[in-house]
C-alpha cells in the first residue's frame, strides 16, 4: 500500500476440499492476503492462480471467478431488512427463481441454526447471530472457495464454539475449500488440514497442524505457537536420529538430523512437561530435578515455572 510492503515472498498452495488456516498476529497481512485471493486487490508482483487459471485476466473473467468464491469479514455486515432477505441477496442478484431462492435460503438458515430467524430484522441480532447470518449468506451460493477473516473475533466463548461447530458442518456438508485467517492458534489447530504462519508479511512456515505446533522452523514461529521453552545449546552427540543437546551442565535428548557441534534451539512445549514429586519410572527420555519458582492460573490450566538450572515452563491441569 503506497510505499509500505505488506506481503513479501508468499508461496502458498491450497488443495481443493481442504481447510487452510493462516495464523499470525494482528497486522501481519492476513486480511490483505484474503483480499488478494478474493480478487478485491491485485498483487503488485507475482500471480494468483484459481483452478488452473491466472486471475490476472479481463474484468469479465475476474467477475466469473469472484462468483465462485465468497469472503466473510471479521466484522459482519448485515443489510437493513429481514434475515431471510440478507441470506437471499446473493441469489437474487444472480437471477435465481423465487422458489429456488426460498429452498436454498431455508437450507442455509438450517445449517447455521437460524431456521426460526427468517423474519427477524437483521439489525437487531447479536454479534454471534450476525456472524451466522453472514456465513449463511456466503454459503447459500454454494461457493467453491469460502474465505473467513477472523470468524470468531470479538465473540464470547459460547458464540465462538457455535461458530466453530458451524464451520465444521459447512466443511462436511458442502465439501467447500476453506481458507481462514485467525490469530487464534488453537482454532487453526482444531479446524485446519494445513496451517501457514504469517508474521510481518512473510509466510515463515507451512505444514500440517502437528508439524507447525511441534516442529517450528524458526524462533519467531516457535514463540508465536506457544513453545515457551526454547533452550539454546549445542548438539553433543548423535545416534539413530536421536541427539544429546548440551544445555549448560545438562544433556537434553531429542530428535534431530543435525550433526554434533551444531548450535541449536531445543523446543519443548509446556504441555508436554509432566511433574512428579519423586523420580518415577516413565517413558520420558528426559528427567530433570528442579524447584518450582512460580505458579499462575490460566483458565482451566496452571502455568508452572521450574528452575532446573535453566527456567522450564510446564502447563498442568488444576
Amino acid at each position: 500500500y503506497g510505499n509500505n510492503t505488506v506481503l513479501k515472498d508468499i508461496n502458498l498452495d491450497v488443495p481443493t476440499h481442504t481447510v487452510t488456516a493462516i495464523i499470525g498476529p494482528s497486522g501481519s497481512g492476513k486480511t490483505t492476503l484474503l483480499r488478494l485471493i478474493d480478487l478485491l486487490e491485485e498483487p503488485t508482483l507475482g500471480k494468483i492462480v484459481f483452478d488452473g487459471t491466472d486471475t490476472h485476466a479481463s474484468e469479465k473473467t475476474r467477475l466469473e471467478m469472484r462468483r465462485r468464491m465468497v469472503i466473510v469479514f471479521q466484522k459482519p455486515v448485515v443489510f437493513s431488512g429481514s434475515v431471510y432477505d440478507n441470506v437471499a441477496y446473493g441469489l437474487k442478484i444472480r437471477g435465481h427463481e423465487r422458489g429456488h431462492i426460498r429452498e436454498k435460503v431455508l437450507h442455509a438458515l438450517d445449517i447455521v441454526d437460524l431456521s426460526d430467524y427468517g423474519n427477524r430484522r437483521a439489525k437487531t441480532l447479536s454479534g454471534g447471530e450476525a456472524q451466522r447470518v453472514a456465513i449463511a449468506r456466503a454459503i447459500v451460493t454454494e461457493p467453491e472457495l469460502l474465505l473467513l477473516d477472523e470468524p470468531t473475533a470479538n465473540l464470547d466463548p459460547v458464540s465462538t464454539a457455535r461458530i466453530e461447530g458451524l464451520i465444521t458442518r459447512v466443511i462436511r456438508d458442502l465439501d467447500t475449500t476453506v481458507i481462514m485467517a485467525t490469530h487464534d492458534m488453537a482454532q487453526g489447530q482444531r479446524l485446519a488440514n494445513q496451517i501457514g504462519v504469517l508474521i510481518e508479511g512473510e509466510m515463515l512456515q507451512i505444514g500440517d497442524p502437528s508439524e507447525i505446533f511441534n516442529l517450528p522452523n524458526s524462533m519467531q514461529v516457535a514463540h508465536f505457537v506457544g513453545v515457551e521453552n526454547v533452550l539454546e545449546g549445542e548438539i553433543a552427540s548423535k545416534e539413530h536420529g536421536l541427539v544429546n543437546v548440551s544445555i549448560g551442565n545438562h544433556l537434553i535428548e531429542g530428535i534431530s538430523n543435525l550433526d554434533p557441534g551444531t548450535q541449536v534451539s531445543a523446543c519443548i512445549r509446556p504441555e508436554q512437561v509432566t511433574l512428579a514429586l519423586t523420580q518415577a519410572s516413565t517413558s520420558a527420555r528426559n528427567s530433570l530435578d528442579g524447584k518450582i519458582t512460580n505458579m499462575a492460573s490460566i483458565g482451566p490450566l496452571v502455568r508452572v515455572v521450574i528452575d532446573c538450572g535453566f527456567p522450564l515452563v510446564a502447563l498442568i491441569t488444576t
